[in-house]
């Protein structure tokens, strides 16, 4: 799969962050990693253990309640724009596909572009790219009926790579997809890292995943219990400076 890079990825920050619930319940308590840009971070847990309020929290969807959350060395709290934030450096992949029935993958695909005015001819352009990236290259004139279910979750992955993102959020995307179909899709993930040099920071339960990591992370009752490396992870990442 050629050497990794780690060019177009992000870096990303997170310390002593913590969210609660109205009411006061903790959802998440001074947790803390790094992932160096080009590392593909597995986030594990229970049902209720914090992780989706993790990757909304670093989507800059929410706002800790305390800590700090850091992309290429920028606090989200100091986010001019966290729409634009959204757009240009993370790409977010959804448990369920989200595609729009009528339109065609590749229509799908362009939507994020929409706001920015780009124009028709180079958002065309751009899912083609899009598309070629996640092998679904022929089937950009397909609507989501005639797809498969891991060709839709490949043109969702297209349509999160459409702004070129540092940073890929991935949360439970092969929960709905059968065997084959998820570690196909989990295999895109790993190249997506570890070729194209993009972090990508995954929420899975599937027992495929771990080889596919370079990090593990796991919360238990809001707090980040396991932070360390594969054997992957530590093969390819570059020394770590003491406390780091």
């Amino acid at each position: 799969m050629g050497q990794p890079a780690d060019r177009n990825g992000a870096e990303l920050v997170v310390e002593h962050v913590s969210r609660a619930y109205e009411g006061g319940t903790k959802v998440l308590d001074d947790v803390s990693f790094r992932l160096a840009p080009g590392e593909l971070g597995l986030l594990t847990g229970r049902s209720g253990a914090g992780k989706s309020t993790l990757l909304n929290l670093i989507a800059a969807l929410d706002e800790p309640d305390g800590g700090r959350i850091e992309v290429d060395g920028l606090p989200l709290s100091d986010l001019p724009d966290r729409a634009r934030y959204r757009r240009e450096v993370v790409g977010f992949i959804f448990q369920l596909h989200h595609l729009i029935g009528a339109m065609t993958a590749a229509e799908n695909v362009q939507i994020p572009l929409l706001p920015a005015g780009v124009s028709p001819g180079e958002r065309a352009d751009r899912a083609r790219e899009a598309l070629t990236e996640v092998g679904m290259a022929e089937r950009g004139g397909h609507l989501p009926a005639q797809l498969s279910g891991g060709e839709r979750q490949r043109v969702a992955v297209a349509r999160a790579l459409i702004n070129n993102p540092r940073l890929l959020l991935a949360d439970e995307p092969t929960a709905s997809l059968d065997e084959q179909s998820a570690v196909e899709l989990l295999d895109l993930l790993g190249e997506l890292s570890t070729v194209h040099g993009r972090t990508v920071l995954l929420v899975s339960h599937d027992p495929a995943a771990p080889s596919r990591a370079t990090r593990l992370l796991e919360l238990r009752d809001g707090h980040l219990e396991v932070d360390e490396p594969t054997a992957a992870g530590l093969s390819q990442a570059p020394p770590r400076a003491a406390g780091e």
